[in-house]
């Protein structure tokens, strides 16, 4: 069966244990070195597990025993630890997003080799919520996609998180925090996309922290945070995006997608799983579409098992063209005008479904581009 496949990761904050938690147990890959600017926080991750060792990030990247990065790190630090990696010849999978700016997103993925590649989440869209309704799409079971609807609001973070200040500066807000969920969902659903337009507000000069030790303490807020746009896909379909933190909730499902002879529900893709519902002319109701793809019980990590195993659902250039969808909406919104895109990306194949105890045992193969 060979050697584990050695990973070693980057950045030990909280996401970081969803993604232990799926890779930590599963015998085709093994946690090799960690690292963290709290040498601490990467120390107590490293004795978890037999035989990884607290490293540096410059030590991890250049060590033998680590095949494919794991860059959990905060978005401004992407680039830096992704490029160090690639230089060494390892692999590299991120958090999203790819990076903060596309310059820095296109050098990423431009540095990758046939034998040093790039992956990035989310993955969510790989679980059995976002693929059971794509296998719905590839069925006709809506006819011709016309149009779709995705929709993430909420009050701000500010209420819950202790340190909320990134997401109301650059390079934070709704479109960058959830975004990537959502539009990664839609390139699954309906393919790349080609032009965009996009307007955003911004209703509060000021936040107040509402939590933790800061709690009462005010914040500026740098950026506009409710942005909404339209997306032209290049197969045809339009899809209208709203990602706010200006609203208290929603009753909109999450994701909607239009055909010529049915409409699907979707789950929330920041998930991995749940109900997706099919809707037709002249029916009484909605019925629920069984799960039938999609990584059963699936976690954080899955995207990486799925890449190392030989798939391409998670490759850089979904990362890339999704950026350039949320920075061109941006743009739009600021200069008033429609953005044809520079970027595209192959659709990834549907995920067929796959039980987890399938999924556990997956073996990493010799990856080619």
């Amino acid at each position: 069966m060979g050697e584990p496949h050695g990973i070693g990761i980057v950045g030990l904050g909280v996401i970081s244990a969803q993604y232990l938690e799926t890779l930590g147990t599963h015998p085709g890959v093994r946690i090799a070195a960690t690292a963290d600017l709290d040498v601490a926080r990467a120390a107590a991750a490293a004795e978890r597990f037999d035989g990884c060792r607290a490293l540096t990030v410059d030590e991890l990247v250049a060590d033998p025993s680590v095949q494919t990065v794991l860059n959990l790190t905060i978005p401004a630090a992407h680039a830096e630890v992704a490029l160090a990696a690639l230089s060494h010849g390892k692999n590299v999978f991120g958090e999203k997003p790819l990076a903060p700016s596309m310059a820095a997103a296109s050098e990423i993925v431009a540095a990758a080799t046939p034998s040093a590649w790039v992956g990035c989440a989310p993955d969510t869209v790989l679980g059995t919520g976002i693929q059971t309704a794509r296998a719905a799409v590839d069925a006709g079971e809506i006819g011709r996609p016309v149009s779709a609807v995705a929709t993430w609001v909420s009050s701000g973070h500010e209420a819950w998180h202790p340190n909320p200040d990134f997401y109301y500066r650059e390079g934070g807000g709704p479109l960058l925090d959830m975004g990537p969920y959502y539009l990664t969902s839609l390139f699954h659903l309906l393919g790349p996309v080609k032009r965009v337009s996009g307007a955003s507000s911004r209703p509060k000069t000021v936040r107040r922290i509402g939590s933790g030790p800061r709690a009462g303490e005010d914040i500026p807020v740098e950026i506009d945070t409710h942005v909404t746009g339209v997306l032209e896909h290049t197969d045809g379909a339009i899809s209208t995006v709203t990602f706010s933190f200006d609203a208290a909730a929603t009753q909109a499902a999450p994701i909607e997608v239009h055909g010529e002879t049915g409409t699907l529900s979707l789950p929330d893709p920041n998930m991995f799983d749940g109900e997706v519902r099919l809707r037709r002319p002249g029916e009484g109701g909605w019925s629920t579409v069984p799960t039938n793809a999609g990584y059963e019980n699936g976690g954080r990590g899955i995207g990486l098992l799925d890449f190392v195993a030989g798939g391409a659902r998670s490759e850089g250039s979904i990362a890339l063209h999704v950026l350039e969808i949320m920075t061109a909406l941006l743009e739009s919104a600021r200069i008033g005008e429609r953005i044809e895109l520079t970027t595209t990306a192959a659709r990834p194949p549907l995920v067929p479904l796959i039980a987890e105890r399938k999924w556990r045992m997956l073996r990493p193969a010799a990856r080619t581009r």
